[in-house]
């Protein structure tokens, strides 16, 4: 036993930390550990409802990128095209973007962020 360790026992501190039982604590939920802290992020959502917009308001509002998998919308276009337009006034309102990427993806910017929807040539 060294001198620090002695000293750390002194004062009562023990250097058996269970490093499973630490990353699983609810200090670290939230930490990602491989990446920094980003100002937005781009994910991939799938949407198969009309109760699933809400959740797609939220992450744009928290000012991230959408690739929207609109698959399963796919299957009956009066639903898909209604949630489509939702998602569209609500993201003009934001000074947002949405554009088409194919047949099953949509790409939603939040403020600030434009999509080019022309090719160059």
């Amino acid at each position: 036993m060294g001198f620090f360790d002695k000293l750390g026992q002194s004062f009562g501190a023990s250097k058996e930390i269970d490093i499973e039982d630490y990353m699983n604590s609810v200090e670290m939920e939230n930490v990602d550990l491989l990446h920094e802290p980003a100002d937005m992020y781009v994910k991939p959502v799938s949407i198969a409802s009309e109760s699933d917009v809400k959740a797609i308001q939220d992450e744009i509002t928290r000012k991230n990128i959408i690739l929207l998998d609109i698959t399963e919308l796919n299957k009956r276009p009066n639903t898909r095209n209604a949630v489509i337009a939702s998602l569209k006034a609500f993201v003009e309102k934001l000074n947002g973007d949405i554009g088409q990427i194919d047949a099953t993806r949509v790409l939603i910017t939040p403020a600030k962020v434009k999509i080019i929807k022309r090719k160059k040539q």
